[in-house]
């Protein structure tokens, strides 16, 4: 191959590189209700650190006062580590407000939006 066949195929190359959109490697928000905003308060049973996405569990009380085991989940944990969050920022036991866009077929799962402790605090989940 001649140099100047090389360098007009290098240049096109580039050229397609950089007018690419970039794909974002996300999961889907198919399976919630994003236009629905629900808050749930219980206490922690778990959160568990791990990828593709962390989840917080609790335990809640319905209208009847039956126990009722929630999952909330967030994003990836290097999403997550640039909000602030740790593998120890929700503990078993913590009582904890989640509030979050609860999922289509009516299971207990929700996409975490932010939680309020029972402090006051709150911790925003939203990463982009």
């Amino acid at each position: 191959m001649n140099t100047k066949r090389f360098m007009i195929l290098a240049v096109l190359a580039a050229g397609l590189i950089l007018s690419s959109t970039p794909v974002r490697a996300h999961h889907s928000t198919a399976e919630f209700d994003m236009t629905t905003l629900n808050a749930v308060k219980g206490t922690v049973t778990q959160f568990e650190w791990s990828n593709p996405h962390a989840y917080i569990h609790i335990e809640a009380k319905d209208d009847k006062g039956n126990v009722v085991e929630w999952t909330a989940e967030l994003a990836s944990l290097g999403m997550l580590a640039r909000i602030n969050w740790k593998r120890d920022t929700v503990k078993p036991g913590d009582e904890i407000t989640i509030y979050g866009n609860p999922a289509k077929n009516g299971k207990t799962l929700m996409r975490l939006d932010k939680i309020t402790f029972a402090n006051g605090q709150e911790l925003s989940a939203r990463v982009g």
